[in-house]
């Protein structure tokens, strides 16, 4: 199966915007807001989580060019969506309303998120 296809098959729940926490890796328990999904690669980028430093060539925007800090892509897998009511991470379902719209429910705290 190719990439693309896992992909398709994936279902995301978590989007641009979510402020999330990361559950395992080096920066476990740390959060922020994620700034870039990768469908493809099944990777976010999140505010502050997985820096690495990375040497930039001089160019017109950055004249001085040097080494540069920035955040990396994480697995999906390894985050999880911050539930601010209960002041902890949570998995993400998706709910049929009646009237036939689908919306985004905490698992933990029942509470429909905001698309």
């Amino acid at each position: 199966m190719s990439a693309a296809e896992r992909a398709r098959k994936h279902r995301w729940t978590l989007k641009r915007g979510d402020e999330v926490v990361v559950v395992s890796g080096d920066d476990k328990g740390r959060r922020g807001k994620i700034l870039d999904v990768s469908r493809e690669r099944q990777r976010v980028v999140v505010a502050g989580v997985n820096r690495a430093k990375t040497h930039q060539r001089p160019s017109q925007k950055n004249p001085q060019g040097g080494i540069v800090e920035r955040e990396m892509a994480i697995h999906i897998s390894n985050v999880r969506l911050w539930d601010a009511s209960l002041e902890k991470a949570t998995r993400v379902r998706r709910k049929k309303l009646d009237d036939g719209t689908r919306v985004r429910v905490a698992v933990a705290s029942g509470e429909t998120l905001e698309d």
